[in-house]
């Protein structure tokens, strides 16, 4: 079955834009970026930006990211994938990723959640923009703990920072 993924979120005063590759069953059921309640995502952001998201509704979730000059979006627009899992992606076709860049003055940062985001993204952005591998927020992704995580992920805070 063919999946496609969800429009960007980003404005003008995006300086980190976080990439993953697609979303899953969960997140495609509810048409929601990181829509799987065991998806360490929003627990992860919230170290990040020091402000609280999990209890939010999705859309203020993405009202608080964008406030606090997030973005989000995925390296792949769709994609043959059954089930959630990135192994199982076949032929992928890419999102526009510099031509969202271009978009984008005040972006610092392009950061990927998780290995395939990271694969394939690096070779569409090579060196137009910083970016940074992220260990994936997936449940499936379970050779770090939330803190190991947590540690990496707190990278961001200095991109973000004015």
């Amino acid at each position: 079955m063919r999946k496609a993924g969800f429009p960007a979120v980003v404005d003008a005063d995006t300086r980190v834009l976080i990439l993953g590759s697609l979303p899953g069953e969960a997140s495609l059921a509810l048409a929601q970026y990181y829509g799987n309640p065991r998806n360490a995502f929003w627990r992860l952001m919230e170290g990040v930006i020091d402000a609280p998201l999990v209890p939010l509704t999705y859309d203020e979730r993405l009202a608080t990211l964008k406030a606090c000059h997030v973005g989000l979006w995925d390296v792949i627009a769709e994609a043959e994938r059954p089930g959630s899992l990135d192994a199982a992606i076949r032929d992928p076709a890419a999102n526009d990723l510099l031509a969202l860049i271009d978009t984008l003055p005040a972006l610092r940062l392009v950061a990927f959640n998780g290995g395939t985001a990271a694969k394939l993204g690096g070779r569409r952005i090579g060196d137009r923009i910083a970016t940074l591998a992220l260990p994936s927020s997936s449940p499936a992704h379970a050779a770090r703990t939330f803190a190991q995580k947590a540690e990496a992920w707190s990278a961001l805070r200095d991109s973000l920072r004015s």
